[in-house]
């Protein structure tokens, strides 16, 4: 009996790796501030919520940037009034910041290896990210693959360059980002490369937003698109509900 019991947990447990859903997160890898002489990066929150969420549920998580290793953390992220119990976490988190040291190079990652995406924002994306050759070739793969997408705030700036069907990707769909309201607050409109809303209106898409820094997501298919750090949450268990 007790053999038999052992037989199976063990052949449970072995069907609950075989479902283990895999997850891809997409973190820049560019740090300057424009020509402010700032430092940028991803923004902490955007990161460590949605991948708090999706590990707790068992689901299986990649981390990969164009450069590969330590990807540049937004310093204007880690400050006290930008913290949650999420990032509060990942502080303590001795391997998560291990994983987080070592990702893997854009140029190994194939969509196919993935049960769906999510790019955290920060406004690093916005300088690398959005012109990526291998980002953009990446959603549309997933995209073709009919897998889910997730960006949160500035990182729908991305899509941007991204096509299916020979159209731009966003054109038409439901989509929200980092409001140029949002922008103005923190004065960076002159630094950015580009403002998310516009960009995404430029491209025909029927962009929405939230209230400023209230937590709004738009779901459009299998396009999961969030407006500001505080949708990161909601933005992870859409994607969650999709795997």
């Amino acid at each position: 009996m007790i053999f038999r019991n052992t037989w199976k947990i063990k052949a449970h447990l072995n069907i609950q790796k075989k479902l283990a859903m895999k997850v891809l997160m997409v973190l820049t890898s560019h740090d300057e501030l424009g020509d402010t002489g700032k430092k940028t990066g991803f923004w902490v929150e955007e990161f460590a919520t949605p991948y708090y969420v999706l590990a707790d549920a068992g689901v299986d998580i990649t981390l990969a940037s164009p450069k590969g290793g330590q990807p540049p953390i937004d310093p204007s992220s880690t400050t006290e009034d930008a913290q949650t119990e999420a990032t509060k976490r990942f502080d303590k988190d001795v391997d998560l910041q291990k994983k987080l040291a070592n990702t893997k190079k854009l140029e190994h990652i194939e969509a196919s290896d993935f049960d769906g995406v999510f790019y955290p924002g920060g406004h690093g994306p916005l300088w690398d990210l959005a012109v990526d050759l291998k980002s953009i070739s990446l959603i549309e793969d997933f995209d073709a693959q009919m897998k889910p997408l997730a960006f949160v705030c500035h990182a729908p700036g991305v899509l941007g360059n991204v096509r299916s069907h020979n159209e731009p990707l966003v054109r038409d769909k439901d989509v929200t980002g980092f409001a140029n309201t949002e922008e103005e607050a923190v004065g960076l409109t002159e630094v950015v490369p580009f403002l998310v809303e516009d960009k995404l209106n430029q491209m025909g898409a029927n962009y929405s937003k939230g209230k400023d820094w209230s937590s709004y997501v738009k779901i459009d298919g299998k396009l999961i698109t969030g407006q500001n750090p505080v949708s990161s949450e909601e933005a992870a268990r859409a994607l969650l509900r999709m795997l």
